[in-house]
């Protein structure tokens, strides 16, 4: 990546989090002086069902310095693209699920929104997207959830089937969605979640979550079937190791992430395989973003368990990366393990929202 860029991406970063102070700030001054109801003032909330017009630039080289290189780690680069829109409420992408083809996806945002679409493919390659609409995540009420306090900040996502669970961080609280029940149109059900939960940072807390599939028959169900896996972006136990929580399931509990070289947890994908793979990042001012993806094994996990893993990809400001939030995983016809990450541009022009692919090499 060129030093221009490398800049424009650092410079993002500082200014994200001015732009987020910003809003914090406002949020909370508005419940000073405005009486209940009334929705906080979130800047880019999307606030009603809409389609939106998605542009895309292809990324033909994930490493600018080196154009002939495609494998980096364990990770073979398959495509990638530099995502824009008119939209106002476009961007902040915190996670994804693909359907099992990587066409259909489910994203969202961290101020409150739904997008959903396909994934248009030109050769294997990603080419566009497609059908995108967007709406508000709503509550149990049926309103738009960010007109409670501090619940715009929706990070996380996993699915069941019809049945798709958000992870709010400020308020570290989970929301379960059916959506047989008008899709994203549906009424989030606060869930019940362990003590731990609710005492992580409320800035570095819930940014993870897995679930355990259990609809593979009596004699294939994986290591902690039916089991909700939260995982805290920066909540430390008592040696500094990230804390994780088990929801539901044979053995709910908390276990703990073995923390190194000061990453933290952006998000999380289960194989079919059993591995679960976690995408981390870190970021300083002397040496920008940082990315890597480590893999553990899923019968690892237990209740006080400390796991650990490798690390099978890594990457910096001199590949074309940016805040990336969002990881997930579907196999091709082909049976290639393909992986796709997206970033949150925080809804700052200098920041950008990648769409990238990798094939996982055995």
């Amino acid at each position: 990546m060129s030093t221009q860029s490398s800049r424009r991406s650092f410079i993002g970063y500082a200014a994200a989090g001015f732009s987020t102070l910003a809003v914090s700030r406002l949020a909370r001054a508005q419940v000073a002086t405005e009486p209940p109801p009334r929705a906080l003032q979130v800047e880019n909330a999307v606030v009603e069902p809409v389609s939106v017009e998605v542009n895309a630039r292809a990324i033909p080289n994930f490493e600018p310095r080196d154009r002939t290189r495609t494998r980096f780690g364990s990770l073979d680069y398959r495509s990638g693209l530099v995502l824009t829109s008119p939209y106002r409420g476009f961007g902040g992408l915190s996670g994804i699920r693909l359907d099992a083809k990587g066409e259909g996806f489910l994203a969202v945002s961290d101020q409150g929104g739904w997008f959903t679409g396909r994934i248009r493919y030109s050769g294997g390659k990603m080419a566009g997207l497609d059908d995108v609409e967007a709406a508000p995540l709503l509550g149990a009420e049926g309103r738009p959830i960010t007109e409670k306090r501090l619940w715009w900040d929706s990070e996380s996502i996993a699915r069941e089937g019809d049945v798709v669970y958000v992870g709010l961080e400020r308020v570290n609280q989970i929301l379960r969605y059916d959506f047989s029940k008008g899709g994203t149109r549906a009424r989030g059900e606060v869930v019940p979640v362990p003590a731990g939960i609710r005492k992580l940072p409320s800035n570095k807390g819930l940014e993870a979550l897995v679930f355990v599939p259990k609809d593979k028959g009596k004699d294939r169900n994986m290591p902690l079937a039916g089991t909700l896996i939260a995982f805290s972006e920066r909540g430390l136990d008592a040696d500094g190791n990230l804390t994780a929580f088990l929801i539901g399931g044979p053995t709910p509990g908390q276990f703990s992430v073995r923390r190194t070289e000061k990453y933290d947890i952006s998000d999380a994908v289960l194989l079919p395989s059993g591995e679960l793979l976690i995408l981390e990042r870190k970021f300083s001012w002397f040496t920008g973003v940082n990315i890597r993806i480590r893999s553990i094994p899923l019968k690892s996990i237990a209740p006080g368990a400390l796991v650990d893993g490798p690390a099978l990809f890594a990457a910096d400001l001199g590949h074309e990366v940016d805040n990336m939030e969002g990881i997930d995983a579907h196999v091709t016809s082909e049976g290639e393990t393909v992986l796709t990450l997206i970033s949150d541009d925080n809804f700052s022009m200098l920041q950008r929202t990648l769409l990238l692919q990798f094939t996982l090499v055995e």
